[in-house]
């Protein structure tokens, strides 16, 4: 079984956390290079109030002027992941799994499964039925005829390694959300596990969930 390295970065600076993904990305490519065996990353982290806009983004969805994000203690950088805008804020776990596909003999399209995959069944302990949408990539709510994304899922892959990754919403504050058109979209709504539960939850059990998640969907050891 292969491993991944666990490290949760707490309340992290968005560029910072940027530069060391990008740090353990240029490591684990090296390794490739040199023919070493690899290693690979999960990052757990919160972030301050940040709006990240993707490389085929449109920066109409962002609905504010730059000026005014001084006022909502927010900042806003374009990055190098796929989608279209979204937030990032504290009571949000963002994941960052840095992985070579390869030796996990994953394609793209099936690692990005797999992280939806982590998200619907953590979100099952949680007695809530979450789902993909064809064409919208994340996870979703559908129930009450109401379509609402509770994970944003957005990332980068180059030489078969991975960068960036998922935004699962938990205790957010979803006003922000109304700042943007969340992952491009402007007919579908944006919600948090203790909106849907009526309640605040407990962030560190969700990241334990999600760990076990992770590690029996992709198949390996976190240490």
């Amino acid at each position: 079984m292969k491993t991944v390295i666990f490290q949760d970065l707490g309340l992290k600076d968005y560029k910072e956390s940027w530069d060391y993904q990008q740090e353990l990305f240029d490591k684990i490519v090296s390794q490739k290079q040199n023919s070493a065996e690899t290693e690979n990353f999960l990052l757990f982290c919160e972030h301050p109030n940040v709006y990240t806009l993707g490389r085929s983004g449109n920066v109409n969805n962002l609905l504010i002027q730059e000026s005014f994000l001084k006022q909502i203690q927010a900042t806003f950088y374009k990055i190098d992941r796929g989608g279209d805008i979204t937030y990032h804020g504290p009571g949000q776990i963002v994941g960052y799994p840095i992985l070579n596909l390869e030796i996990l003999h994953l394609t793209l399209k099936n690692y990005i499964f797999r992280l939806e995959e982590t998200i619907i069944r953590t979100l099952k302990n949680f007695h809530l039925n979450a789902e993909r949408l064809n064409g919208a990539t994340g996870v979703w709510l559908t129930d009450n005829n109401l379509v609402r994304k509770i994970c944003a899922i957005g990332v980068k892959a180059s030489r078969m390694v991975t960068m960036h990754g998922f935004a699962f919403n938990i205790n957010t504050n979803l006003q922000y959300f109304n700042y943007i058109n969340p992952c491009g979209f402007v007919d579908k709504g944006v919600t948090s596990l203790s909106n849907e539960l009526s309640q605040v939850v407990d962030i560190e059990e969700v990241k334990n969930i999600l760990k076990k998640h992770f590690s029996e969907i992709f198949e390996i050891e976190l240490i």
